[in-house]
């Protein structure tokens, strides 16, 4: 039985061809690089180790602040190796930098860490992150006399590798990873949440914050009926955010809006992210990786629905529109009203949204070797985009 709510959603499914969602869509195969239209960047589909996938951003903010990337084949600088499929999403903050820096080196650690360590593990996973974080931070104390502004951006950053019939899950932020699996004896798939998000409207944020800090009872502030870490932020986590993490930074030339009373001798937000490690079942359909403008709309099951009720080509897309609508209503305007209004004044009605579906092949999650091509994609337009 399909309920109403999703009924407008899956629906649109049943079409022969994705309807005004990129305006100049491509028929399949497209870039192998992903393709920029308008306020849009997607990968309808390709070919992972393990799979399938689709990707799509949509940009809200007067500079795209979303990054993402997929990379398949090796996992490591070394022939023999670990292979594997890796997807990141990057929802930057107070600027795109740390986003687009991230899209830069965070698979770079992570590869270089597997070879030393000669595998991959959870351990490894979050060396890649202080690592790049370490690398974020040197730059901003490179450049904060020239460019100060760069101490208050940050990225939150949702990592998923699949590597050895494991998958490992890892995040700083409050980007979402949901697994869509197969249960009972009608096959439902059911919306599993494998991430643990790091806002500080969620009650054990704010219990964890103040535990770390027990002597800073301004820690965490209700502002306009909101939680925010002093008073400024709500991510407890993140790579980048340097006036919160290191007392040098938080100071002039930095704005004042960014600067909090007195100094602090810990980082106030950590980088160190939470790390879920879950050997994948032949009932684990798929994988929906999505930054927060995405889950803002749509509900974990609403978007596992979408993903299972339509054809894989083009259903990144398909759910961002999918939020889109939604942002729309709750507005009470039209879709195609909402479509009109340019980058920045969209801000106000949705934030950037990137979404990355990963389908799940059991048999080829079982192989032990690698078969395929290496697939390089990074998502989300690039500086200097005139465009995106």
């Amino acid at each position: 039985m399909v309920t109403t709510t999703l009924r407008k959603f899956v629906y649109p499914c049943w079409k022969p061809s994705i309807e005004n969602e990129g305006e100049n869509s491509s028929t399949r195969g497209g870039d192998p690089d992903g393709r920029v239209d308008g306020l849009w960047w997607y990968k309808d589909s390709g070919h992972h180790v393990n799979g399938e996938f689709s990707m799509a951003v949509i940009q809200a903010n007067s500079v795209l602040e979303d990054q993402c990337q997929l990379e398949s084949g090796p996992l490591s600088l070394v022939d023999t190796g670990p292979q594997g499929t890796f997807v990141g999403v990057y929802d930057g903050h107070a600027g795109p930098e740390a986003a687009r820096f991230i899209n830069d080196r965070l698979f770079e650690n992570l590869k270089k860490f597997t070879s030393e360590d000669q595998g991959m593990s959870a351990d490894v996973i979050s060396k890649a992150y202080l690592a790049t974080e370490e690398e974020f931070l040197s730059l901003v104390r490179k450049q904060w006399l020239i460019k100060p502004h760069i101490a208050s951006v940050g990225s939150c950053c949702l990592v998923g590798i699949i590597c050895n019939g494991m998958l490992y899950i890892a995040n700083a932020g409050d980007s979402r990873a949901v697994l869509g699996r197969e249960e009972g004896d009608l096959k439902e798939v059911k919306a599993i949440q494998l991430s643990s998000e790091h806002n500080a409207n969620l009650e054990s944020v704010r219990e964890e914050l103040r535990s770390l800090h027990p002597d800073d009872p301004q820690v965490v502030v209700l502002k306009h009926k909101v939680w925010r870490v002093k008073g400024i932020i709500q991510v407890s986590r993140s790579i980048g955010d340097a006036y919160l993490k290191r007392a040098e930074f938080n100071r002039e030339p930095l704005l004042p809006k960014f600067r909090t009373p007195g100094t602090f001798e810990k980082p106030i937000l950590l980088a160190e992210p939470s790390v879920l490690v879950h050997r994948l079942l032949p009932s684990d359909q798929f994988l929906i990786f999505a930054s927060d403008g995405l889950w803002e709309h749509l509900s974990n099951q609403e978007a596992i629905d979408i993903v299972n009720s339509c054809p894989h080509h083009g259903i990144a897309r398909k759910l961002v529109k999918a939020a889109l609508q939604e942002a729309a209503k709750k507005r009470e305007m039209r879709y195609s009203d909402l479509k009109k209004i340019d980058r920045g004044v969209r801000r106000h009605f949705h934030d950037d949204i990137t979404v990355i579906v990963l389908f799940l092949d059991s048999h080829l999650i079982s192989r032990s070797s690698f078969h395929g091509p290496v697939i390089s994609i990074k998502g989300g337009g690039h500086p200097g985009d005139s465009n995106i």
